[in-house]
């Protein structure tokens, strides 16, 4: 075998290599997360440094892959004729093949085997590589491919000039590469990483509970205006009392003459207790202060940044008319993402949806039509301006509602079990068959 043909097999063997290099590259820094190239960086990796370089101007990057591919692609057509003939010429010589026989048949083999290894060694190897790999890759491809970058500027820098111009002649005009992700989107990587096993079931919870968190407004989640407790300004000693050690609440609004639409503030018992257990003055209202007011509509996450604008736990919510609709703690917006919190206070506190029988389900009368959906998977027809299952049975009945009235809905049966006047504080619903999409998941 002489100088060229081993030239030749050399040359090819370093076109394959660059193919392979270009190939890895493109798919390594396309794959790899800026979030976690930054993440390197924050713990002092510095070819994480280069990486973030490369990612940051994709578009550059993804051409200069593009075009030494190309080349070595060109390369490799115009050695591999040459070097296979060269290296068959004995074969075909002892068997007394003629030069127009043997060129064809070594620029077949030729196009056969470099073709394979193009496509095989120089593509989908690296290409498998780098999806599996991105990460490691795009650390480790990342420097040479931004020197190639810069090397390689004014080719690359004409060719980009170049597409451009032809596709404004198109009315195309190019855009920049998004690193932003929509919210559907992030729920899908969620969703995604949570099958994988990098989330657990509470980890996805609490995040999908953030993203409906600034979906809510005050009238969601407050207490109405029938179940929270006041004190009045001019309550006798014995009932504040009685009252205190009653509910075992920390804060109350504080009322005039017991009237809920004239709440003059609100009181923290602790201080209270504190300057009643010293034997100083216990009058109530020297304990009153501030309590800030928001409106229905108000988006919760609004209603917590005026509680910490404020220093305050809880918030008046009023509705259109001026009166008073409920009350809204920091405890409420807190639920919203952990789920229910519970202290030794509310030991005697049952979960808003327990499962009591097969395919039975007993619900407080305040659950959100919204979380009934979400939960069992059914839809509520006619449920304009109407939020709790309280609220749609009695809407469905038009006449007052009786305890044990029922209201059937498709295949779903409503019984009213529990009221207070005329609202209705518990239902049970009864399904015949439980669809597959029901969570069962229930809160210890």
């Amino acid at each position: 075998m002489d100088i060229i043909t081993i030239t030749n097999l050399f040359l090819l063997a370093v076109l394959i290599i660059l193919t392979a290099f270009f190939v890895g590259s493109e798919f390594a820094v396309v794959k790899i997360r800026m979030s976690r190239i930054d993440q390197l960086i924050a713990e002092g990796n510095k070819k994480a440094v280069m990486a973030k370089k490369v990612a940051s101007d994709l578009d550059y990057y993804l051409s200069a892959c593009q075009l030494g591919i190309t080349v070595t692609a060109l390369g490799l057509g115009a050695l591999g004729k040459p070097a296979v003939e060269r290296l068959l010429y004995p074969l075909f010589n002892y068997f007394h093949v003629s030069e127009a026989i043997s060129s064809i048949a070594s620029y077949a083999i030729a196009f056969i085997l470099v073709t394979f290894l193009h496509v095989v060694v120089g593509e989908m190897a690296p290409k498998t590589l780098a999806l599996q790999f991105s990460e490691k890759l795009a650390l480790m491809l990342s420097a040479p491919l931004y020197w190639f970058g810069k090397i390689m500027y004014p080719f690359i820098w004409a060719l980009n000039g170049a597409s451009r111009i032809i596709l404004q002649a198109f009315g195309v005009k190019p855009v920049g590469h998004e690193h932003a992700y929509s919210e559907e989107e992030l729920k899908i990587v969620m969703a995604q990483s949570f099958q994988g096993g990098e989330l657990n079931q509470t980890e996805l919870e609490y995040m999908e509970n953030v993203f409906s968190f600034d979906e809510r407004v005050a009238k969601d989640i407050m207490v109405p205006r029938t179940s929270f407790i006041t004190l009045d300004q001019h309550m006798p000693y014995d009932e504040l009392v009685r009252v205190l050690d009653e509910y075992n609440y920390t804060r109350y609004p504080v009322t005039i003459d017991g009237d809920k639409d004239k709440i003059v503030g609100m009181i923290n018992v602790k201080k209270m207790l504190t300057s009643m257990a010293s034997g100083r003055d216990h009058k109530l209202t020297e304990f009153v202060r501030d309590l800030p007011a928001v409106l229905e509509t108000t988006r919760i996450q609004d209603a917590l940044l005026k509680m910490q604008q404020k220093r305050v736990h809880m918030v008046l919510v009023i509705d259109e008319y001026g009166g008073t609709a409920g009350l809204l703690t920091i405890e409420d917006i807190l639920e919203e993402i952990v789920g229910e919190i519970r202290d030794e206070f509310d030991s005697d506190e049952v979960a808003d949806i327990q499962k009591i029988g097969d395919n039975q389900y007993s619900i407080n009368g305040l659950v959100l039509l919204s979380d009934l959906e979400e939960r069992f998977g059914f839809i509520f027809e006619e449920k304009d301006n109407i939020d709790t299952i309280g609220g749609w049975i009695q809407y469905q009945l038009i006449d007052t509602v009786q305890l044990d009235d029922q209201v059937e809905d498709e295949n779903h049966l409503w019984t009213v079990t529990e009221m207070d006047n005329y609202q209705i504080k518990q239902v049970v619903l009864t399904q015949p068959v439980m669809k597959d999409n029901v969570k069962d998941v229930l809160p210890q």
